[in-house]
């Protein structure tokens, strides 16, 4: 083949290469209904509606996301808070049972002379195995209520015997503590049962 047959396929080639790109532009090219070309004023309002639109439709999809996100964090601290409400009343269920161990520590050492009489290693040891329950619990937020002295109330304490009492500074007043209260985590789980003074005319 020689270099003019060369040329000329390579010219023919060209000119069907612009018409394609030629029709591919007209058929990217906005129109309106009709099929007529836009003018660029109708191109640039087009194109202006079409981002509000996208706008419009990126802050729905925003706030839908973040109405999710929040209600996914509030149900997290619901979780959350019923969780440790359970273990609250998990430990209080179990500190319950075990106040009646801390009585019999303290019914063991409320007869003083017949404490003294006990050989002193093992009072030492069962002071000792008290103080580490004591311990433990108050870890636990575990608080003991012992009101001697304080003025009686109802709310807070149990009276189970009026006692007649000479010294009108000990009238309304708990002048014995039969059983010790407690507070867990600032709630009343037992209250104290005592004796309170009254005086009489």
């Amino acid at each position: 083949m020689d270099d003019e047959a060369k040329n000329k396929k390579t010219d023919d080639a060209v000119s069907d290469a612009d018409v394609t790109i030629d029709s591919e532009i007209s058929d990217i090219e906005p129109t309106d209904e009709e099929g007529t070309a836009l003018s660029a004023g109708q191109k640039l309002k087009d194109l202006r509606d079409k981002l509000k639109k996208c706008e419009a439709e990126k802050l729905e999809t925003l706030a839908g996301w973040q109405r999710m996100k929040a209600e996914t964090i509030n149900a997290r601290k619901r979780d959350e808070e019923r969780q440790k409400e359970m273990i609250l009343f998990a430990n209080e269920n179990l500190i319950m049972e075990l106040l009646p161990v801390l009585d019999s520590f303290e019914m063991a050492k409320a007869n003083k002379e017949a404490w003294e009489k006990v050989d002193k290693n093992w009072r030492v040891g069962i002071e000792y195995i008290q103080s580490q329950i004591l311990a433990i619990l108050a870890k636990n937020n575990l608080v003991e209520v012992n009101p001697i002295g304080a003025d009686y109330s109802p709310t807070e304490h149990e009276a189970i015997e009026m006692v007649e009492v000479k010294d009108e500074a000990q009238d309304g007043k708990i002048i014995e503590v039969v059983n010790k209260g407690y507070k867990l985590n600032d709630h009343v789980i037992r209250a104290p049962k005592v004796k309170v003074g009254e005086r009489k005319s």
